[in-house]
């Protein structure tokens, strides 16, 4: 059984199959420093290392965990923002065979805990600032020790002293004799030391490429996330696709404001330059402010975010007068974009000065992140695009796995060089989600229901899990989602489904107007008036509520769960009064 490929023909130059280079990632990372030693791979609120720079850093990182006992197989968990100190600890661990486990240094302490434990992490690295986080879970999660950077460390001496009378002052201080704890510079000068007992260093590759060597978590917003083991192969190929893609080259720049922690962030925005030896600029916060200011000043050739960083773009009034002359490639991904949001910033980009358009994709970080992404000069409204270089998705009966005829809806599976190895310590969620189909191949469920057109655009119409009954009538909040949207007067909006008497359930909105309006009854019923124009009637929402913010994920996607939580509370209240 062949499954059907027409988007092939939209590829051009682009081969359909890709090879990834044989590499791991540390591998890849001394291949760049051989090629480009003096160009610089990171930039961090000014400071610039080069690449020659990076592999010392990390040849002293890696040096500096063997000789604390770190061995091929540990996992270390790395929680940081995007500073120097988590792209050195990743490739450092990668270097001699350890497992970095990405986790966000905001998460609560139940998840915390649930990394080290389902990770078998006996060493974590995170910033200062979330010292007495790891110093509460050390003994319930037999931490042994904890190695403390500092958002200083990597910063020139004058911009060190402007943040320690900024910022700095407000971080609590870390205890001095704590022995759990271990400083970034103190444990680096351990790497130092052995790297001078050792003398000239004869490295020995550890792992193979295609070896599980990084989890990440999934941004559920139910339960906790799952481990997702991936490997170096995985993001080489991820690599190599987006660089015919996108042409990245040696002479770009990637402004990395997405975390390191997310495929997106780790596998597009660091790991994708350093395969060319492109420079990243490291942003460790973020605020429209902050982003325009790194636009501003380092003029990137790549950037890349979720909507919500789009559209809090679109409202700031330094970036709408910022140049984008400078402008190769935008790209979107993480949560749906609607074509509203799409076509408002084109317009503005353009007025700027840029040539490009904001591209659209679909991913998951089964498959590190990008799986689909719309073709250059070939947006189709409403579309998440087509597959990239090096994998085939396809649209299939979710039971059988048998591929559906064009036009039908059905599970969107994906199947190639970036799919996961599987989910860390969870078999049977494993075997439930990469099945191997008649054709011979292992295919990614995804979830997620989609179709396809007949020239092999993809469109995403919702997740199985969110597929709402109204009357029998089945209902995808995003379809809905989408047409608030398209109003005029809406930035946001999130449909979420409430029990219902008579329909077993019906829709509620949460809306976020733009350009400073305040939401009223008038505005409520025009929406609604909107809907029944562009909707059946049992995709109409019953209530609309509006909102100065609504709460999202750590990845920005909108957390509906948390408003249907905050809906069902609600109801049980008002039931017990």
């Amino acid at each position: 059984m062949t499954t059907v490929k027409p988007w092939l023909s939209l590829y051009n130059d682009m081969p359909a199959e890709i090879q990834a280079p044989d590499t791991t990632f540390y591998e890849m990372l001394v291949n760049s420093a051989k090629k480009w030693p003096d160009t610089t791979a990171i930039i961090y609120m000014g400071k610039r290392l080069t690449y020659a720079d990076l592999k010392a850093e990390v040849d002293k990182c890696a040096a500096a965990f063997m000789a604390h006992g770190i061995q091929t197989g540990d996992s270390v968990v790395l929680s940081l923002p995007n500073v120097p100190n988590v792209v050195i600890g990743f490739y450092a661990l990668n270097k001699i065979g350890a497992t970095a486990a990405m986790t966000h240094p905001l998460s609560s302490p139940e998840e915390l805990k649930h990394y080290i434990t389902q990770t078998e992490s006996k060493w974590a690295v995170t910033v200062d600032m979330f010292y007495p986080v790891f110093r509460d879970l050390a003994e319930e999660t037999g931490l042994e020790k904890v190695v403390i950077a500092r958002f200083s460390d990597y910063l020139s001496r004058p911009m060190k002293v402007g943040f320690a009378v900024t910022k700095g002052r407000k971080i609590p201080s870390v205890p001095s004799n704590d022995p759990l704890i271990i400083n970034w510079k103190d444990f680096l000068a351990v790497g130092t030391s052995a790297l001078e007992t050792l003398g000239k260093e004869v490295y020995s590759r550890p792992i193979e490429p295609n070896d599980a060597c990084v989890v990440l978590f999934s941004g559920g917003t139910t339960n906790l996330p799952k481990g997702i083991e991936l490997s170096s192969a995985n993001f080489n190929s991820l690599g190599v696709s987006m660089g015919y893609i996108s042409g990245i080259t040696h002479n770009d720049s990637v402004l990395a404001i997405l975390p390191a922690f997310h495929g997106f962030g780790l596998g597009l925005c660091i790991h994708t330059a350093l395969c060319v030896g492109a420079h990243f600029i490291l942003v460790p916060e973020f605020s429209a402010d902050i982003y325009t200011k790194n636009v501003l000043k380092h003029q990137p050739s790549f950037i890349a975010g979720v909507p919500t960083l789009f559209q809090a773009l679109l409202g700031n009034a330094k970036f709408r007068k910022a140049p984008l002359d400078c402008l190769k490639g935008a790209y979107c991904g993480g949560d749906m974009l609607s074509p509203d949001l799409k076509k408002r910033f084109d317009e503005a980009i353009a007025a700027q000065g840029s040539k490009v358009e904001l591209l659209e994709g679909y991913g998951l970080t089964e498959c590190v992140t990008a799986c689909a992404l719309s073709p250059r000069n070939a947006y189709r409204n409403e579309s998440m695009g087509i597959p990239i270089p090096g994998l085939t998705l396809k649209i299939a009966d979710t039971d059988t796995g048998v591929e559906l005829p064009i036009g039908t809806e059905g599970e969107i599976c994906v199947s190639g060089v970036t799919v996961m190895k599987g989910y860390l310590k969870d078999p049977e969620a494993t075997a439930s989600t990469l099945r191997v189909h008649a054709d011979g191949q292992t295919w990614l469920h995804t979830g997620d229901i989609g179709k396809m057109d007949e020239d092999g655009y993809f469109y995403f119409m919702g997740r199985m899990k969110r597929l709402i009954k109204v009357s029998g009538v089945s209902v995808y909040p995003l379809q809905v989602e989408q047409v608030l949207e398209s109003h005029p007067l809406v930035n946001r909006a999130c449909v979420i489904g409430l029990p219902d008497e008579y329909q077993m359930s019906s829709l509620k909105g949460f809306v976020l107007l733009g350009d400073g309006t305040t939401g009223n009854d008038d505005i409520r019923q025009e929406l609604i008036t909107y809907c029944k124009k562009h909707l059946i009637k049992w995709a109409v929402p019953r209530e609309i509520e509006f909102r100065t913010e609504l709460p999202t994920t750590r990845v920005g996607k909108i957390a509906y769960t948390e408003l249907e939580h905050e809906e069902l509370t609600k109801a049980e209240e008002e039931l017990a009064a």
